[in-house]
């Protein structure tokens, strides 16, 4: 198994990465860090350096179908057996999408972008439909699509869902040692335009009074400028994680209740932290902390993340609309 990994530009991902990376090493495996991002011609420099590779390969394994970077690389997949690795709540819209044959669009996106981002959208639009052909089992081709997830998604048209379980992280560390406190989990929503920042500090100082919340673990994506006036206004600890936070939680110390917003965790934290003790909670995000440029399908969306999360306690009703 060779690991490529297509770094973003943000730091704290990047240092994630890096984390993972050697991880990776760790168990054995050879892991490549190719720039792909960082001016016109990184793309097709990355593409040029991993082409021969990529052609070569028996089995194509991929994370985050939504990437522009990704879809790229798969009109040089010649391999039979795809595998989507994915572990966010977009892979529920990703299968979502490929069953209704439409464009892979990421559910917070509105368009726009003006004359420019249409023209783009037009050049790009053969790499996406083929990327798309690629992403459905075709009958008679010998194509197979494996989707490796712990999201709740149902596969459709000959594709193959093995459910990702945790199993590695936990046989890798852990049991965490359990504090007494409350731990809040970060969300990116205000950063992607979805929910008002206003609102959105309304939540978490409601959440830390309600469940007497001292940490919060910030998403890799969330700003300085709003995690410092979150602290600020709550008493929180900050915490940017170095690693996946199912990792973290699962090394501990951590709170024997674990708060957060619609998101990934609300799926993943369950199975790394089964039999630990540790209670998972979710508060659900009202319609009217949504900004007025949120996509039409964020408020459904989110809700749907709420709703299929297993082992998990959903706060009262009034707990959120206190937040707000």
């Amino acid at each position: 198994l060779r690991i490529v990994v297509l770094p973003p530009t943000d730091p704290m991902s990047r240092g994630q990465l890096r984390r993972m990376a050697g991880l990776a090493r760790d168990e054995g495996y050879g892991v490549v860090w190719q720039e792909a991002r960082g001016g016109r011609l990184a793309p097709l420099k990355a593409l040029a350096a991993l082409a021969k590779d990529v052609r070569a390969a028996r089995r194509a394994v991929v994370g985050d179908p939504f990437s522009r970077y990704v879809q790229l690389l798969l009109t040089l997949v010649r391999a039979e057996e795809l595998v989507v690795v994915d572990d966010g709540t977009a892979t529920m819209e990703f299968v979502a999408q490929t069953a209704r044959g439409e464009r892979l669009v990421r559910w917070h996106r509105v368009g726009g972008g003006g004359l420019p981002g249409r023209v783009r959208e037009l050049a790009y639009a053969p790499v996406s439909a083929t990327a798309r052909r690629r992403f459905t089992p075709a009958a008679g081709t010998g194509r197979r699509v494996e989707v490796f997830s712990s999201m709740p998604v149902t596969v459709h048209g000959g594709m193959t869902l093995r459910v990702n379980e945790f199993a590695w992280t936990r046989a890798r560390f852990g049991p965490p040692r359990l504090t007494k406190g409350t731990d809040l989990v970060g969300t990116s929503l205000v950063e992607t335009g979805v929910v008002d920042p206003a609102r959105y500090l309304d939540a978490v100082r409601a959440l830390t009074l309600e469940h007497g919340a001292t940490r919060y673990f910030a998403h890799r994506r969330e700003s300085p400028e709003k995690l410092r006036t979150l602290s600020e206004a709550t008493g929180l600890e900050i915490v940017r994680p170095d690693l996946p936070l199912e990792l973290i939680a699962r090394r501990g110390p951590v709170g024997r209740t674990i708060v957060s917003f619609p998101s990934t965790v609300v799926h993943t934290l369950p199975y790394a932290l089964t039999g630990t003790g540790v209670t998972v909670a979710v508060c659900d995000v009202e319609a009217a902390w949504l900004t007025g440029s949120a996509s039409p399908r964020a408020r459904s969306f989110l809700a749907g993340v709420t709703e299929t999360a297993r082992d998990v306690h959903r706060l009262p009703a009034q707990t959120a609309s206190a937040a707000g």
